[in-house]
C-alpha cells in the first residue's frame, strides 16, 4: 500500500498531468495519508488521448478508488473540466 503523495507521483509520471486527490465531498486529502493502493500497479502506459477528463475519472481512477474524487490540474494549475481531452490536458504542460 502507498501513500496519496506516492500514488499522485505515479499517476503523473504515467498520465503525463497531476492528479489530486479528494474526499467526496472535495477536500484535499493529505500526501501522508497510507493504505491506497498503488496507481502502477493497475496501469502502465497513459489513457488514450481523446479519453476525457470525466472518462479517466471514471475507467481508471474511481476503479481503484472508490469513494474518492480528483482534480486532473491543467499546465497553469487550474482544475480540467470534465469534457476535456487528455491530450489537451498532457499539451497544457508543454507551453
Amino acid at each position: 500500500m502507498a501513500t496519496i503523495e506516492r500514488v499522485e507521483n505515479q499517476i503523473a509520471r504515467i498520465e503525463g498531468f497531476i492528479a489530486i486527490f479528494l474526499t467526496e465531498d472535495r477536500r484535499d486529502l493529505r500526501g501522508d495519508r497510507t493504505g491506497i493502493p498503488g496507481y502502477s500497479n493497475r496501469f502502465a502506459k497513459k489513457a488514450p488521448g481523446r479519453m476525457t477528463v470525466e472518462g479517466w475519472k471514471q475507467r481508471r481512477f474511481r476503479t481503484i478508488y472508490p469513494g474518492l474524487d480528483a482534480d486532473v490540474l491543467m499546465g497553469n494549475g487550474a482544475p480540467a473540466r470534465g469534457n476535456t481531452f487528455l491530450e489537451t490536458v498532457r499539451n497544457s504542460y508543454r507551453r
